[in-house]
């Protein structure tokens, strides 16, 4: 089973997928990973896609599909797509990609959830260097301050969680993500994502999609 998790940053898909790897057996490809290893790795796609990041805006698609698809060659069944498709544009190439390799997506979950409670998950959110678990200040901490509990890595604030950066971010996903919602309409399962654990938004997951 393939699945998308949609929703603004924030929703807690990246948790959720965390859950879902760890308890079902499933891989995750998150866009925000691919940038970060292709950054890392200073490849003419990372060092493109860092410009715009930087700037607390979308990657372009030309760029994002390129990555997403070079994946898919080492890895096409049970996978999470986390950040990935943004777009009506995205999602078409996503279709295309996984149609080649007689693939496709089952299902979509799509985390309602407030945007005032967004701000602050995303303003105290802390992030792992090395497994991309995420923390939160007040929520969420850490046993050891600014240390992950799985693998002692150092927590750090993303760039693009700053105040300024996650209001365009928003601004962003109205706009250009949100109309996905209406693109996946026979795949999609709505769950309300507010006042919501992380453990609770996963049972309530696990229960829809049969598990």
């Amino acid at each position: 089973m393939n699945i998308i998790l949609l929703g603004a940053p924030g929703s807690g898909k990246g948790t959720l997928s965390e859950f879902l790897c760890e308890k079902k057996a499933f891989t995750q490809l998150s866009t925000g990973d691919l940038f970060r290893d292709n950054i890392l790795n200073k490849t003419e796609l990372g060092l493109k896609a860092k410009e715009f990041i930087n700037k607390g805006k979308l990657v372009p698609d030309s760029i994002t599909n390129s990555m997403v698809e070079k994946y898919l060659k080492g890895k096409k069944k049970d996978l999470i797509f986390d950040g990935f498709p943004r777009t009506d544009d995205q999602a078409l190439a996503l279709d295309k990609m996984l149609e080649k390799l007689d693939e496709k997506i089952d299902k979509v979950i799509y985390l309602d959830i407030d945007e005032s409670t967004l701000m602050g998950r995303l303003t105290g959110r802390m992030i792992c260097q090395i497994c991309k678990r995420s923390y939160h200040r007040i929520t969420r901490k850490p046993l050891k301050e600014g240390i992950c509990d799985f693998d002692s890595g150092t927590l750090i604030v993303r760039p693009d969680d700053k105040e300024d950066k996650i209001k365009i971010r928003l601004e962003a996903y109205h706009n250009q993500t949100a109309p996905l919602i209406k693109f996946y309409k026979d795949k999609i399962i709505k769950i309300n994502a507010d006042n919501c654990s992380p453990e609770e938004l996963y049972i309530r997951v696990e229960k829809v999609l049969g598990f």
